[in-house]
């Protein structure tokens, strides 16, 4: 008789596989994110036996090719900004080289030591790293499979994010030829020639890194605004900072066509912008057209055909206010979500989920509303609250009353070079309760984080105005506005 070992041996495969055992833990996370390993660690720290599964590096869009080294490079683009600012600081400066690569090569050793801290708080928190794509099986329990070995859990994070998307070449032809914001990161060198397509905040921020470095930039938009989810006083100023900076915006203009030039070295984008002549305009000689034009979910190769996981038409993952799915057991947070997309969005989901699953607070969930961001543009957007005309909608017309300011900074009161710093405070009710913030200026990036607490915790124009100024800042105007 053959010993069991030998006997397992000569088994078909096909049978090997239908007897292959799963591992059991508590918790399940796919994607190695920053929402994904949040939620793992807060999981972890309360007990539960947690894995987490990742098919590249971990830390996700944000750490890799998303929030982290597009901050290196605003920091490198506000650097050559303020060089042109020391002169008229009685600075004197000559011959000062950038050179692309220096920056190139900090930025990744820094982006590379993120990687590994994140693998050493997982090893720390003995979470236990798959390394592998993960796909649900048919098995009548939701089982994951990853490189041929079967996980089995009673609760499964999804939380996979999103990637950028090209249009097909079927739709414009050589549109491939182009890049993403994740190709963005692998330029070895500053393009002399940018093309960006898009109008949102990733579009924003790449044109006016490009544009400050020293790169022709031309910003294709199809309307004649950018960044038009945004309240209209910001949208309307962002878009003429970028043209006071140097960016050329072609307005209701789409890409028609990419070709190669003739020594394929660069590329000839040619477009349909209203109002010029002849109708197709061309720019030539580019060097890099970056697509911004949205993400898609990663949702693709999962298999969730097999747990019947409801799905919204761009193919988000629907849930509801918990983060449940469709199917008992499975949540999912953050961008592959689809709503509110943002790095801390994803983080405050998935610790406030693993809370619920392993602490027994039933009602912790993530409250959506009053969710603060940034644009890192030039100079930056910050923001909270509705927009003016979300909340004539929400609360009417009658209802509403606006502050708003526009002033120039004190920083440029001896430069030649300009900005203007923009504010509106936007309020409801008799009490005037502010429900909107919205800025753009020097320092509204950093400013923005305090002033968005006091709105969350339902602050009126009152206590504004009955909070003291600090003199002589930007932020002051927010609280001494008329």
């Amino acid at each position: 008789m053959l010993a069991p070992a030998l006997l397992q041996l000569q088994l078909p495969r096909v049978f090997r596989t239908t007897i292959m055992s799963s591992r059991a833990l508590d918790y399940l996370v796919i994607g190695g994110g920053s929402g994904g390993l949040a939620s793992a660690r807060r999981a972890a720290a309360l007990g539960a036996r947690t894995a987490v599964v990742e098919s590249g590096k971990l830390g996700g869009t944000c750490v890799n090719v998303g929030c982290v080294p597009k901050k290196v490079m605003w920091n490198t683009a506000v650097h050559s900004e303020y060089l042109h600012d020391h002169a008229d600081y009685g600075f004197h400066t000559s011959d000062v080289k950038f050179h692309w690569k220096t920056i190139k090569e900090k930025r990744d050793a820094y982006v590379s030591r993120l990687n590994d801290i994140y693998r050493n708080n997982l090893d720390k928190a003995q979470i236990e790293l798959i390394q592998g794509h993960a796909v649900f099986t048919s098995d009548p329990e939701p089982t994951l499979e990853v490189n041929g070995q079967k996980y089995t859990a009673p609760h499964i994070l999804i939380a996979t994010g999103g990637h950028p998307c090209i249009p097909p070449d079927s739709e414009i032809p050589g549109a491939s030829l182009g890049i993403t914001s994740d190709g963005f990161f692998e330029l070895e060198e500053l393009p002399r020639c940018s093309v960006i397509v898009g109008a949102g905040y990733i579009a924003v921020e790449i044109a006016g890194i490009l544009s400050a470095l020293g790169s022709k930039t031309s910003l294709l938009i199809r309307k004649d605004k950018v960044l038009r989810t945004f309240d209209s006083m910001i949208s309307a100023n962002c878009t003429q900072e970028l043209m006071n900076a140097g960016v050329e915006v072609w307005k209701y203009s789409k890409v028609k066509s990419v070709t190669k030039t003739a020594a394929g070295l660069e590329l000839s984008v040619i477009c349909s912008p209203p109002g010029r002549k002849p109708a197709f305009s061309t720019i030539q000689d580019v060097d890099c057209l970056l697509w911004a034009i949205g993400r898609d979910p990663n949702t693709d190769g999962l298999n969730l055909g097999n747990l019947g996981i409801q799905l919204d038409e761009k193919g988000h993952i629907v849930v509801d206010e918990f983060q449940n799915t469709s199917q008992k057991g499975i949540y999912a947070i953050g961008d592959v979500c689809g709503r509110a997309l943002l790095t801390p969005v994803a983080i405050a989901a998935g610790r406030r989920l693993a809370h619920r699953l392993f602490e027994g607070q039933a009602d912790s969930k993530l409250d959506y509303s009053n969710i603060p961001t940034v644009v890192f543009s030039h100079p930056p957007i910050g923001t909270v609250g509705l927009t003016e005309e979300e909340a004539v909608t929400q609360y009417g017309k009658a209802n509403i009353k606006t502050y708003t300011t526009s002033f120039t900074p004190m920083y440029h009161a001896v430069t030649e070079r300009k900005t203007k710093c923009i504010m509106k405070l936007v309020c409801a009710g008799e009490k005037e309760k502010v429900v909107g913030l919205h800025m753009q200026g020097l320092g509204c990036d950093e400013m923005l984080q305090g002033f968005a607490v006091a709105v969350k915790m339902g602050a009126t124009k009152a206590d504004f105005d009955n909070t003291v100024a600090i003199h002589p800042t930007s932020a002051e105007e927010l609280v001494t506005l008329r």
